[in-house]
């Protein structure tokens, strides 16, 4: 028997701001100074949500089940007098380390008909192309943003929690992808555009790799132009339902030929309750009730995850292992256009298969009855007998 709850109503905003105004202690219990103390307190303890709930809704991803896919905000007021608490507690050094939530950069719904009507069933606001009807407006986020840094005692404020850049690529205005990258960004951003396969992507319910492309362009343009050195750091997931090997290796050059060295990649993990995971235990997709290919043997699961990482020195030999068994082996070598280069295993394997495929031409019925062998063996047998 599955007994299924109705999601819970999302909270107002009024009702946010209570929850947010009550007098929390704002670090962990004191039992635990006793151990050293919770180190991950650093990560959180100057940073502030402002949103919940995710209109983005990818298929592996439950935030939008637990909080809903209706966003919901606190209040201006609320933001600026949680900030202002900050700037008073000890070891406060004038950075707030986060202003987001589930998706920093979604302050409101997703579009006018979504007030009235409720989100859309069985459709994405943002893949696998933004609908035509989303409304894309960064101006209260940008204003709370500006007061935030106005701020006595605020020296800087970052947005670390991740952007949807496929909703900002979007706005025709370029005010908040300026001040972004100008003032919010800590030398790194983090976006999620997981895959580059279209196949792969459609079943994660994320929009195509176009869309990263373009925010990609347009990240650097401004980059450059504001003389800073800042990059993009990707999320990327290997063995989601709909991966193949033959999808990793895609994704693998595409990295090579972006010049994106991962430091950490996901390798995916069903949670409950998601698309995704209902895929991966029936190997069907739920909305088609088509047959899905999902990766569950252990040594693929590893090869996937392996090739993501192709550079590193420990992963070549799995990367070589990957390779010849996605039928890629024109991919291993020396040159801009091969992803790896060859180990002693693998050149030893090489040289034995010469050898081998020598022996087979000299063999009845092989090389023995070419006839520039034959005349050859003419020309040597000459020399000898001259000689």
């Amino acid at each position: 028997m599955l007994v299924q709850n109705p999601p819970a109503v999302s909270l107002t905003t009024e009702e946010l701001d209570l929850v947010y105004s009550l007098p929390y202690e704002r670090t962990y219990h004191p039992c635990y100074e006793s151990e050293g103390g919770v180190p991950s307190i650093k990560e959180v303890q100057f940073s502030i949500t402002h949103n919940r709930g995710c209109f983005g809704f990818c298929n592996f991803c439950s935030i939008a089940l637990h909080q809903g896919r209706r966003v919901t905000c606190r209040s201006e007021e609320s933001i600026i007098e949680e900030a202002i608490k900050l700037t008073k507690m000890k070891g406060f050094k004038g950075y707030i380390h986060d202003v987001g939530g589930p998706t920093a950069n979604f302050r409101g719904p997703s579009c006018e008909k979504q007030i009235e009507h409720g989100l859309c069933k069985g459709r994405k606001c943002l893949a696998p192309e933004p609908c035509k009807n989303l409304h894309v407006d960064h101006r209260e986020y940008l204003a709370i943003l500006r007061k935030l840094r106005a701020l006595p005692g605020v020296k800087r404020v970052f947005i670390r929690s991740g952007i949807r850049y496929d909703y900002l690529i979007e706005d025709k205005d370029d005010e908040f992808m300026n001040e972004l990258i100008e003032h919010h960004i800590s030398g790194q951003l983090k976006v999620a555009p997981e895959h580059c396969s279209a196949a792969v992507l459609d079943k994660m319910g994320k929009p195509h790799i176009e869309a990263y492309k373009r925010f990609q362009k347009r990240f650097y343009e401004v980059t450059k132009k504001q003389h800073l050195e800042q990059y993009l750091v990707p999320y990327l997931m290997s063995s989601h339902p709909g991966s193949k090997l033959s999808d990793a290796v895609k994704l693998a050059m595409f990295l090579k030929e972006n010049k994106i060295h991962p430091e950490q990649v996901q390798d995916f993990y069903p949670t409950p309750g998601t698309i995704s995971t209902c895929m991966f235990y029936t190997g069907l997709d739920p909305y088609t009730i088509e047959p899905v290919y999902v990766a569950k043997d252990p040594q693929e699961k590893a090869m996937q995850r392996v090739l993501l990482q192709y550079y590193k020195p420990e992963n070549r030999r799995r990367v070589i292992e990957a390779l010849i068994k996605a039928g890629r082996r024109d991919l291993i070598g020396h040159g801009e256009d091969k992803l790896v280069v060859p180990d002693v295993q693998y050149t030893r394997e090489q040289n034995t298969a010469k050898r081998s495929d020598k022996d087979k031409h000299g063999a009845p019925g092989g090389r023995k009855n070419d006839p520039r062998a034959q005349r050859d063996r003419r020309d040597r047998n000459n020399r000898k007998n001259k000689l």
